[in-house]
């Protein structure tokens, strides 16, 4: 039987399960955010009050992911699709080179958003290989006159993941890191501008994180002072008003602070990490328990937060998939691009949960073996 009043085993690439405590402070701060007499929904991102939660998210970031003091934080909209072009169009000249490192669909649109601006390719592509790996540092070599090299960290359709920084051969790196930021190890010093879109590891829809170097922002002055940036699309414009040129999404801001704190609380950076080693090692070991499983990734790039994998009869994956929704498992469908299963293990998704999905695929696996 199903379970349609209580909250289920939720493995959805996003947006994302939460942390049950956060989930209630936001219910706690709807009808009155922090003692202030207004609603949470309901406040203008003007007042003092709002202010607090903004300047509490850039300083609990800073803390969390060891930002250093001298990189700008920004609270943006538009998700990650918008910075595929966004950076590119802060960051180049007309005309100006940019390499990519493609491992999936995401890292696929960000080059074709680049080319809009200029010369954006593709120097490493796993395209015929299914999106099952990501490069070794001596698979690639960056032009000469690339501007930077972008990557995707991990990539969620296919659950491949970069074990290791991967080499810019002394180029400035572009991070899309959108589905495992704050839950795998970050170095963000080494890189001159992070985005995450903040529905999969940080809070709800409609927040996107980007994290700036002063390199960054001084070529994104360039082009605003050359006139070629449109006001909303322009790093200065809401670097100079702290993120409130316009009305922010205030609700997702707030909740985006409220998971920093939780994970502050929680061990900080290297709590998640372990957390999130502890999830994915579980569900792995199941899958390579048994040839009833197929995983998609090859060993060296498996992700720890997106977990994709076929049955070896697929006629299966349509029952696998109606009985473990009905047994509370949900949003473990692949994506819509990829079929098969996939499940999603951000911060928020607790170890429980990994464990009874571990329990119905043993289970689902002895009976149609």
């Amino acid at each position: 039987m199903g379970v349609p009043h209580a909250r289920i085993h939720n493995f959805g690439a996003g947006p994302a399960v939460l942390p049950l405590s956060v989930v209630e402070e936001v219910q706690a701060a709807l009808p009155n955010l922090n003692g202030s007499g207004f609603g949470l929904i309901e406040i203008s991102h003007r007042s003092g009050a709002y202010q607090e939660v903004v300047d509490s998210a850039m300083d609990r970031i800073r803390r969390v992911l060891s930002v250093p003091e001298d990189y700008t934080i920004l609270f943006l909209q538009g998700g990650a699709s918008t910075q595929f072009y966004m950076t590119a169009l802060n960051l180049l000249k007309p005309g100006e080179a940019a390499d990519f490192l493609v491992t999936g669909g995401w890292s696929q649109k960000a080059l074709k958003e680049a080319k809009r601006i200029g010369d954006a390719e593709a120097i490493w592509d796993d395209s015929q290989n299914g999106m099952r790996s990501v490069p070794s540092d001596s698979d690639y070599a960056v032009r000469a006159d690339s501007v930077y090299l972008h990557y995707t960290s991990n990539n969620t359709l296919m659950g491949t993941q970069y074990p290791d920084l991967p080499d810019s051969q002394g180029k400035p790196r572009v991070l899309d890191a959108s589905s495992d930021i704050a839950g795998v190890p970050l170095d963000v010093a080494a890189h001159d501008v992070i985005y995450a879109g903040a529905q999969k590891n940080l809070g709800p829809s409609g927040v996107t994180l980007v994290i700036l170097s002063p390199w960054a922002l001084a070529r994104s002055q360039e082009n605003s002072d050359a006139g070629r940036l449109p006001t909303m699309l322009d790093y200065t414009v809401h670097a100079s008003k702290g993120s409130l040129f316009n009305t922010p999404n205030t609700f997702g801001i707030f909740v985006l602070d409220c998971v920093f704190k939780w994970i502050e609380e929680n061990g900080g950076l290297a709590g998640s990490v372990a957390r999130n080693r502890a999830k994915a090692g579980l569900l792995y070991a199941e899958l390579d328990r048994s040839d009833f499983w197929v995983p998609h990734a090859e060993v060296g790039a498996r992700s720890l937060m997106n977990i994709t994998w076929r049955c070896a009869d697929e006629s299966h994956e349509a029952i696998f998939l109606a009985e473990s929704a009905a047994a509370g498992l949900g949003g473990l469908k692949g994506h819509r691009s990829v079929g098969g299963i996939r499940a999603s293990l951000y911060n928020g998704c607790p170890i429980e949960s990994v464990e009874a999905l571990v329990e119905f695929m043993r289970d689902f696996a002895d009976r149609h073996s």
